[in-house]
């Protein structure tokens, strides 16, 4: 076996289980806020096209996609963030969701024979974590706290990190912080993946839950720098929170030519074209942005009705953008989550979690991530819970 598969932690919902394991059970119904899993209904539109072309489960779908796929998402990219030019044969490739490609996309840009080092945001998504140790490269954890902004201070980072980085992974809008970066913050960047040669890989799934002003993007700042090669910079998106569209497994990378070139090389062994009905209805949710205003809007009732129940119990607040509250916890985070499964029935994720202790320190300890995707009435159902076992403390 791959020795660098002993490398891996626990995924987050396995400590979780292990956390539970032993807690008394509840008479209440379970309210799930811990797995950031869309709850809101998918769209018809989309369903019906899935269903009017079942017959093209019969043929093989090619890695690159058809060519009308990658026009749709060409054509998104350059009306959402502002884009001037996006080739849609070279700078686009289709991808299986975000999650296998933020993988496969790290093996395939990883030089493991120069001792490479991954940054990453801490907490952050394990993927980037696993694809890095599995890749042969030294992940590099930046801490996210309240005074960075819960964003990575990249200043604090030192000349020899950067010398020997490969690879640095963003997440903006954050999972779990909902924090983003702005164009200025992502311009800096850029200059430092020129000045000491290395990727960016930008994770930008929750791009399209925002309460008042869409954030920025990666290739928005490219081109900003009057850069539509977007050299050293690539993005992710996905159509599962976008849309309400997990099960689709339907997102895009894009960016630099020369990097996608190689990496749908390596995809094209790695076996993994999404299936023909699945690009047809990728193009109907890309084209249509009626349903993604009305999922928006879903989600700021939630965070306003819930943030009224909690507001002034927890130290919490709204986040910029995404579908999480990362509150602080009076208690220890994995405390509150056993004392909340135990005596609400309501199930949330110990930050710790999604973190790693760098120099003694967890910017995770002490709050948890609670995903507010179910239904308005439960996640309101959820917060009296919460603030019921706020009373006790």
């Amino acid at each position: 076996m791959n020795p660098d598969l002993e490398r891996l932690h626990p995924y987050p919902f396995e400590k979780l289980k292990l956390l539970f394991k032993d807690l008394p059970g509840s008479d209440k119904s379970p309210i799930a806020l811990s797995i950031g899993e869309p709850k809101h209904p998918s769209p018809d539109f989309v369903q019906q096209v899935l269903r009017d072309n079942t017959a093209l489960l019969s043929r093989y779908p090619t890695t690159a996609g058809i060519p009308e796929l990658s026009d749709a998402i060409a054509t998104w990219l350059k009306r959402r963030f502002h884009l001037n030019s996006v080739d849609a044969s070279s700078q686009v490739l289709p991808v299986n969701g975000t999650r296998e490609a933020l993988f496969a996309f790290t093996q395939a840009v990883i030089d493991r024979q120069r001792q490479p080092l991954v940054l990453m945001p801490n907490p952050f998504y394990q993927i980037y974590e696993g694809a890095t140790l599995l890749a042969g490269g030294e992940p590099v954890y930046l801490p996210c706290t309240d005074d960075t902004g819960l964003q990575p201070d990249f200043d604090a980072v030192s000349e020899d990190t950067w010398i020997r980085t490969q690879l640095l992974f963003i997440c903006t809008p954050g999972n779990p912080t909902g924090a983003t970066l702005t164009k200025a913050q992502l311009k800096a960047l850029i200059q430092l993946a020129d000045k000491y040669d290395f990727v960016i890989a930008s994770d930008e799934c929750y791009s399209e839950i925002y309460r008042d002003k869409p954030p920025a993007g990666l290739l928005q700042a490219c081109a900003e720098l009057g850069r539509d090669d977007y050299r050293r910079c690539v993005v992710f998106h996905s159509l599962s929170k976008r849309s309400n569209l997990p099960g689709l497994r339907s997102g895009f990378v894009a960016g630099d030519s020369e990097i996608l070139k190689g990496f749908l090389r390596y995809r094209t062994y790695h076996g993994c074209a999404m299936p023909m009905h699945h690009q047809l209805a990728s193009i109907a949710a890309w084209n249509d942005e009626t349903h993604v205003e009305t999922n928006r809007a879903l989600y700021r009732e939630k965070f306003d009705a819930v943030l009224d129940i909690l507001g002034g119990a927890l130290k919490v607040s709204a986040p910029a953008a995404g579908f999480y509250l990362w509150p602080k916890t009076p208690i220890s985070d994995e405390e509150f989550a056993q004392r909340l499964q135990a005596e609400q029935n309501v199930t949330v994720l110990p930050g710790r979690y999604l973190s790693r202790t760098v120099n003694g320190k967890n910017p995770g300890k002490n709050r948890v991530r609670m995903a507010l995707v179910a239904p308005l009435e439960e996640c309101v159902e959820g917060a009296k819970r919460i603030k019921a076992l706020l009373d006790t403390l």
